[in-house]
């Protein structure tokens, strides 16, 4: 089942300053955005999206991508509204469920943890035998260089 998951702050709450959209810099409510294709459920009151973090002195390209760290998020959703399509999609494009999760700025003192090692496997190149093996080819050429 494909869901689009949108967690967004509530009213004008805490850093509403701060969250802008890219490219235009317009202010937003949008705290983040995720897709979600697992059999879970969409998010519930209570929950608390991941926060990622990165740690510039700890940050190194070839090891982490953007982020290094990350803990459970300062914002708590307290309302969740879902929607389904009326038709279904032929072409599978669409979500099966667009869920929008209101939160509110909660914080807790919660730990960092480190990124875990990245894993690459053919479910990355969504079950391509091929491109995950010229991906694996390409990975022995730049070790060898």
């Amino acid at each position: 089942m494909k869901k689009y998951i949108i967690f967004r702050a509530e009213g004008s709450a805490e850093g509403w300053k701060e969250r802008k959209l890219e490219p235009s810099g317009a202010l937003t409510r949008i705290l983040a955005e995720h897709i979600d294709c697992s059999d879970k459920p969409v998010p519930e009151i209570g929950y608390r999206p991941t926060e990622f973090v990165r740690v510039d002195q700890l940050h190194n390209p070839s090891v982490h991508g953007d982020t290094t760290h990350y803990k459970t998020g300062d914002w708590e959703v307290v309302q969740v509204h879902s929607y389904t399509p009326d038709i279904p999609s032929p072409h599978g494009g669409d979500y099966d469920i667009v869920a929008i999760c209101i939160c509110r700025y909660n914080p807790v003192n919660a730990p960092l943890k480190p990124m875990p090692e990245r894993r690459v496997s053919i479910e990355s190149f969504g079950g391509n035998r091929e491109a995950y093996e010229q991906w694996l080819t390409s990975q022995k050429e730049m070790a060898e260089v």
